[in-house]
């Protein structure tokens, strides 16, 4: 079976995305496309060769269209929640790229609304789940290699960012990847959030406070502190180390040649957040097209998932301005995703 797949959205993600699922990936081709820029969306099918896809005029008629089995939601962010909602009417599967939805009330009316529609057909694009240093991470946390988790440190520096970039996406934009993947590591639902400011990068643009830290707690008593520095110039790192009651793990550098030159022993670092987790683009979307294929229930993030990283984050920004620790309350957990057990206090 082949995946006849329509894209929302034909920025550089998307368009990303339809260069791996044409290129890269198997058991999927790309049908239609749509983008509010009807040139944009005629150079991506352009650009590689997909002559029989069909450009549409808006989300909402090419999810209607029957040759879309599967839709792919790259658009701007607060238009995501709409291109959803339609293809869980439409009954068809959707790979929406984050955020699920700008609100947490948003990203409520999409659980509420794949409840009654009796299956899972939502996947949320938070790609670090495929990446293999977290799973294995996972692996060590899961198999108890470490005994019990106590505390987490991470980091998620980039070199510098752009002009329009505020304090408030260091949470929405940047730290929203740490609120998944860590929620996912030790599968623990967080309860409050702090966020406190360290002397300012001259770096950073007069309005972006920078560099931050922000703590989060979970149920079951874990500390969580990630360093968010988006102006640290040397390049693009990203941190993580569990430290349990019987040992600690870090998550792996990524694989780069060391070199011995001008009497220098070094390796050279990313400074492209692309290019750090590019397999991990691949997985996900691999995975998202053979569950459909083989008629498996999604394996990635749900919609569940994505309402826990939006009412986490809101909680995060409101830590931002109040300067005070900020409640994190979450709706107990519909049975559709599991249930509501997670791990024991």
């Amino acid at each position: 079976m082949t995946l006849r797949i329509g894209v929302i959205g034909t920025g550089a993600i998307g368009r990303d995305h339809i260069r791996r699922i044409t290129c890269n990936l198997s058991g999927a081709e790309i049908v239609a496309v749509t983008d509010v820029n009807a040139d944009a969306a005629a150079l991506a099918i352009e650009s590689y060769g997909l002559t029989d896809a069909k450009i549409y005029p808006d989300d909402l008629s090419l999810i209607a269209a029957p040759e879309v089995d599967a839709i792919l939601v790259a658009s701007w962010g607060p238009a995501h929640q709409q291109s959803v909602l339609a293809g869980i009417a439409a009954g068809k599967y959707v790979f929406c790229e984050k955020p699920l939805a700008t609100t947490a009330a948003g990203c409520r009316e999409i659980v509420e609304a794949e409840i009654k529609h009796g299956k899972k057909l939502v996947q949320v694009g938070f790609m670090r789940r495929y990446d293999s240093g977290y799973i294995q991470l996972k692996q060590a946390v899961e198999s108890g290699f470490i005994g019990e988790p106590l505390m987490i440190r991470c980091a998620h520096r980039n070199p510098s960012s752009a002009d329009l970039y505020t304090t408030d996406m260091a949470v929405t934009d940047t730290f929203i990847h740490e609120i998944d993947v860590l929620h996912w590591l030790v599968n623990d639902d967080y309860v409050s959030a702090r966020v406190a400011f360290p002397k300012k990068t001259r770096n950073a643009l007069p309005h972006l406070r920078d560099p931050q830290v922000i703590t989060l707690e979970t149920r079951g008593g874990i500390l969580i502190t990630t360093e968010i520095f988006v102006n640290c110039k040397y390049g693009y790192d990203i941190q993580c180390e569990i430290i349990g009651e019987e040992g600690i793990v870090r998550l792996p550098e990524v694989a780069g040649i060391t070199y011995r030159k001008d009497a220098k022993l070094g390796m050279n670092l990313l400074m492209d957040w692309k290019d750090r987790f590019i397999d991990s683009y691949d997985r996900e979307l691999q995975d998202f097209i053979d569950c459909i294929n083989q008629n498996r229930d999604l394996q990635g993030p749900t919609s569940w998932d994505g309402y826990v990283a939006a009412v986490t984050a809101d909680a995060c920004v409101r830590a931002q301005e109040s300067g005070q620790e900020e409640a994190i309350e979450l709706d107990e957990k519909p049975e559709f995703y599991g249930g509501v057990a997670l791990r024991s206090v």
